[in-house]
């Protein structure tokens, strides 16, 4: 149940974006929707925090739908962020069809897409930054949460360094990391050093010298106070992405030196500890509840967007969605070195409502110029709603899939579960740069290999654990492998080893066969030497072959036990 403050949070959220109380038509309720009004605010104490986190290098406005299915597991089911759809639209009391449902959840979200339209687009968050920052001049910090760097034709072509100018346009105060590392150590350096605001990861240690890589802890003074801001890069980076690019770099949630961090800062006089986290939502959940003295954490890495705050004791976590379809807003009273009150709101970045910040645009449009009509080109279109979100499977994965096994003549495939990519409506044009939204990595090569039955049940289950571990510390967020050409059956309630069964291939019906070799081509690898074409390149040929693209509903997971 929400506390009456959450309460009111989001009911004055959705008096904002629908102008007042009581049913509007779609139509209607688009039409109260202004660039002063998702910026209308009570403002309350001495600092503003603005942060935005997995942006994942989208620079211009985009379609975006959350995901269907979220599930949480252990002490997390039942709670957010692990509500979606009409049980979410409950949870935070929002009406169906109103501009708050579509930015929130996936309730409707083609019809609403031609309401509502894009989100996001930089230019149109320097615009609501500019704003706050002249309400609040000695009061505010902008934070980024990481995963910034990637994600995009230009950010791959550039290898992050567009993202670097556009961040220190946008005046960002600080900033962790993730997907950053994947361009190499040596780059992440130069990237680094290029930055106008400090690269906060206090817990990744170089195993050869035994001592702490980047700056841990940033000291600000706003509005009188001095906020500890404390840096946490994602744990789990050499496991999820190729140790080989960042081979002496060890990471961690080391929950001890987070704790000796915040220690370090109240001894330096800290009245506020902010931790601007990529460990994911359930993650920093059960470190807020083991860490103590933390004040507020700033929560990335699993794309979750609430409309309010999370309280776990006295700390506040904030979840700002991703891919730059919010920005979100905390003010905070502190007195005595205690937040004695705060405000929050989560602002939609409904790219049609607000005026694009010039000098933003005219720097965003520097940047694609030299790209523009590898970036424009029309691969063909879609009849079908394409997605990645979703715990289990997206459209977009399935057709990613569907290419793999045509143009490698494969069996079988198999796609990583990454979060990050941005949705199309169906009848939309599927350009390059929309496939490279999907697929913009530094290791692209779709491999073509063997795999026995029993090794592709083995990965399955891995990846099951990861997601579905009901102890928050042992899951590395993203979410299931994305099959092609096989059915299964799962139940994310059976320990490792016993969740995946009913393993079928499809084309015939016949059950995997434990011992039999299948032909199956991939991509994203993390073993280094990998070889193929780059998927980027074979997704767009196979668009370009079909022209029209229909990806059917997937009936062959058959999830058990939600």
């Amino acid at each position: 149940m929400l506390d009456r403050r959450e309460f009111l949070q989001v009911a004055a959220a959705t008096a904002v974006l629908t102008g007042a109380p009581g049913a509007l038509s779609s139509a209607a309720a688009r039409q109260t929707i202004t660039q002063d009004q998702l910026l209308k605010f009570d403002p309350v104490g001495q600092v503003t925090l603005l942060n935005f986190t997995d942006c994942h290098a989208q620079l211009v406005p985009l379609f975006f739908r959350e995901p269907s299915i979220n599930v949480g597991v252990g002490e997390a089911k039942g709670l957010v962020p692990h509500l979606t759809g009409k049980a979410a639209l409950e949870k935070f009391g929002l009406k169906a069809k109103s501009p708050e449902a579509y930015a929130l959840t996936s309730e409707d979200f083609s019809s609403l897409a031609g309401t509502y339209g894009r989100v996001g687009g930089l230019d149109r968050m320097a615009t609501l930054v500019k704003a706050i920052r002249a309400e609040r001049p000695n009061n505010t910090l902008l934070l980024d949460g990481g995963d910034t760097w990637q994600g995009s034709y230009t950010a791959l072509k550039t290898q992050g360094q567009d993202m670097v100018d556009v961040m220190n346009a946008l005046g960002v105060d600080a900033m962790t990391a993730h997907w950053e590392f994947t361009y190499g150590t040596e780059r992440v350096g130069e990237l680094k050093d290029a930055l106008n605001f400090p690269f906060l990861a206090g817990n990744v240690v170089d195993t050869e010298w035994e001592e702490t890589v980047f700056e841990s802890t940033k000291m600000f003074e706003r509005g009188g106070v001095k906020i500890a801001m404390i840096g946490q890069a994602f744990p789990y980076t050499p496991v999820a992405n190729p140790r080989y690019m960042i081979p002496t770099w060890s990471f961690g949630i080391r929950e001890k030196l987070v704790q000796k961090r915040v220690d370090a800062a109240r001894a330096a006089g800290a009245e506020l500890i902010v931790l601007l986290s990529h460990n994911g939502f359930d993650v920093d959940r059960k470190l807020a509840s083991r860490v103590k003295g933390i004040d507020v954490i700033l929560t990335g890495h699993t794309h979750d967007a609430l409309p309010h705050v999370v309280k776990v004791g006295k700390t506040l976590l904030v979840a700002s969605g991703s891919h730059g379809k919010f920005l979100a807003r905390l003010d905070l009273d502190v007195k005595n070195k205690q937040v004695a009150d705060y405000r929050f709101s989560l602002i939609p970045v409904f790219s049609d409502a607000i005026t694009p910040d010039p000098e933003m645009a005219a720097l965003i449009t520097k940047i694609r110029a030299p790209h523009a009509k590898e970036l424009d080109r029309v691969l063909g279109k879609t009849d079908s709603l394409l997605y990645r979100r979703g715990n289990f499977n997206g459209t977009f994965d399935d057709l990613i899939c569907q290419a793999l096994i045509e143009e490698r003549d494969a069996e079988i495939s198999l796609s990583p579960g990454f979060r990050w990519g941005s949705s199309l409506p169906p009848g939309a044009d599927i350009t390059v740069d929309h496939v490279y939204h999907q697929t913009a990595i530094t290791y692209p090569n779709a491999y073509r290999s063997k795999m026995t039955g029993k090794l592709l049940k083995d990965i399955l289950e891995d990846v099951a654990d990861n997601l579905f571990n009901t102890d928050p510390y042992y899951q590395q967020g993203g979410d299931m492998v994305r099959v092609g050409g096989m059915a299964y059956s799962i139940d994310i309630h059976k320990p490792i080893g016993s969740r995946i069964t009913d393993m079928t291939l499809v084309k015939t019906g016949k059950p995997i066969d434990p011992s039999r070799e299948y032909v199956v081509s991939g991509w994203a690898s993390v073993n280094e030497g990998t070889e193929g074409p780059p998927v980027y390149d074979l997704v767009s040929d196979y668009i370009s072959k079909k022209k029209v693209v229909t990806v059917p509903e997937n009936k062959n997971i058959r999830i058990k036990g939600i």
